[in-house]
């Protein structure tokens, strides 16, 4: 019986082994790029640093990252001059662009549709627009030899705090135990393609098992609903004037990237009232006959970044080109 556990042991050994092997020769899971605090307390990339990003089942997509001495994925290094004319889009993984090649990201498709023309892509993915506002306040000499920022926003997502704080939960992926185990291509590839799931979310099944809430819990009626919705709306609009308030935001300069279609009225609204400029993208990926978003998550394909790069394009050609 003891010889059979050890030969099971060992040929679990071998397997794992060989697996591990398997998953790094055949590249079927991403390279984890790392991430500091600079000295502005601002969270980014360490700079210079190369990698593939693999996302999907069965490697569907496979691109290069390449992070610039910035901090940022990008296609070249930034030196903003007053001569130039440079426009710099910030944003979330949207605009960071791991799930394209670097050489051929929403900055670089819009770069081939205009001459003279540079673009800067300060992405990273979980930023939301307290980040985003605090990066380019915090490197003010260099946003001010920029001539427009363009904000991409997604209301639902990044108008929750009116504060900026560096995001704990993400730093501690820093940790020296999760370094460790980012080393360990295999159980990336398992968590990349849900094998662990249950694994993981078992801790949150417990602590949701304990709480549990009593059977006669009250159900919402729509308008009870439509009054919470309302209510978080109206925060989330709150957070946007004290953000902006707080960091001198530059109304000529600055525009936002926005899904008209995800966004609620009041904050249109409120766009509107004050004089914000905005640049509206959904009639344009609607209007399009093939898929604008990857199969497997909500990002823009190929096809969906070449719209955004068109609008874009088309906003720098009606506004600063002619100014």
């Amino acid at each position: 019986m003891k010889k059979l556990f050890l030969k099971c042991f060992f040929y679990a050994i071998l397997i794992v082994l060989a697996l591990e092997v398997y998953v790094r020769i055949f590249h079927l899971t991403k390279d984890y790029p790392s991430r500091y605090v600079d000295e502005f307390e601002v969270e980014k990339w360490v700079p210079n640093q190369s990698g593939f990003s693999v996302t999907g089942n069965r490697r569907q997509n496979f691109s290069e990252y390449h992070i610039n001495n910035y901090g940022f994925n990008s296609y070249h290094e930034y030196n903003p001059t007053e001569e130039k004319v440079e426009v710099a889009l910030v944003g979330d993984s949207f605009i960071e662009g791991f799930h394209q090649n670097y050489y051929n990201s929403i900055g670089k498709k819009v770069e081939n549709r205009l001459e003279h023309i540079e673009i800067y892509e300060f992405g990273y993915a979980g930023y939301d627009f307290a980040d985003q506002i605090h990066l380019v306040d915090s490197y003010k000499k260099e946003f001010d030899l920029i001539d427009s920022v363009i904000f991409g926003l997604k209301f639902e997502n990044d108008l929750t705090r009116a504060e900026y704080n560096v995001v704990q939960d993400r730093m501690q992926l820093e940790s020296p135990l999760y370094k460790k185990l980012r080393k360990i291509k295999l159980l990336g590839y398992l968590l990349s393609i849900g094998v662990l799931d249950p694994v993981k979310q078992l801790p949150n099944k417990v602590i949701s098992f304990i709480n549990r809430e009593p059977d006669d819990k009250k159900v919402l009626s729509e308008q009870e609903r439509l009054l919470i919705e309302s209510e978080k709306h109206n925060t989330y609009v709150e957070n946007f004037k004290i953000l902006t308030k707080k960091y001198n935001y530059n109304k000529e300069k600055f525009v936002l990237l926005i899904d008209e279609n995800a966004t609620p009225k009041v904050f249109l609204d409120y766009l509107k009232q004050h004089n914000f400029k905005y640049i509206d993208f959904s009639k344009h990926l609607q209007a399009s006959k093939t898929p604008t978003n990857l199969i497997y998550d909500k990002h823009w394909n190929n096809n969906g970044r070449k719209i955004i790069a068109k609008v874009i394009a088309e906003y720098i050609t009606n506004t600063i080109k002619n100014n």
